[in-house]
């Protein structure tokens, strides 16, 4: 069997927004390998990623656990961080990302949350935010097993489309077997709130300044709860790094 028979491609639910032409020009190797983490019972790890490639992340979260995971997808070309997790007995997932920047590029995050066992929580914020004719993406998936009572899931996806032919797409999935839990998504695509840019102008901030602040401050949401808050202005601020070419 050659490397191209193994390969995905669009026609995969997985791999459904990704970009076909990147997808047959990869290595095959690339993209069904897997990082694996474990984090031991009781103890917590925080990772990030400035993500440049196709990075697939499988992690098994001890009893108790808590594993962070921060992104930022701002690469050149066609870019994902894909991340399985499951998480055992009051275990805890906690992720933040944002795609952001301009091009024909496509740029995505894809996760699936397994709550294999009761009193576990996980919480996902991605962010968006894309211009020329760029492509942002967010594929979550939240899997509660029969006997993970009282789980606690959530995810939510925004995106800011700074110019007409920019786009994001969402595929939130919700496949819960446990009748004793809360699990919620949701997610908002448009353009920037011209009335809050014009509040700003009028008194006194420049409009293109009042719009930086406004992407400023919805791009910071997704790192709002990672612990360790230098990490998360580090993240941010390579994130408005990118906005140098946007059009604002």
């Amino acid at each position: 069997m050659t490397d191209l028979a193994t390969l995905p491609t669009t026609r995969d639910e997985d791999w459904r927004y990704a970009d076909a032409a990147a997808l047959e020009a990869s290595d095959a190797n690339t993209l069904t390998d897997w990082t694996e983490i474990a984090v031991p019972a009781g103890e917590s790890r925080a990772e990030s990623r400035d993500v440049t490639g196709i990075e697939r992340i499988r992690v098994r979260i001890g009893k108790g656990g808590r594993f962070e995971l921060s992104a930022v997808n701002a690469a050149p070309d066609y870019a994902r961080l894909e991340c399985e997790v499951t998480l055992e007995d009051g275990a805890h997932f906690e992720f933040g990302g944002v795609t952001i920047g301009g091009g024909s590029e496509t740029r995505e995050f894809v996760t699936r949350c397994i709550h294999g066992e009761p009193n576990a929580t996980s919480n996902q914020v991605v962010r968006a935010v894309h211009w020329g004719k760029a492509v942002g993406n967010f594929l979550g998936r939240i899997e509660v097993v029969r006997d993970a009572q009282k789980t606690d899931a959530a995810q939510n996806f925004r995106a800011i489309l700074l110019e007409k032919g920019a786009s994001a797409n969402t595929k939130p999935e919700l496949e819960i077997f446990a009748d004793d839990v809360k699990c919620a998504h949701g997610a908002a695509i448009g353009a920037l709130d011209q009335s809050a840019g014009f509040y700003m102008a009028a008194r006194g901030i420049p409009l293109e300044i009042a719009r930086k602040l406004q992407v400023q401050a919805f791009i910071a949401d997704a790192f709002e709860n990672i612990e360790d808050g230098e990490l998360g202005e580090k993240l941010l601020e390579r994130a408005l790094s990118v906005l140098e070419g946007a059009q604002l």
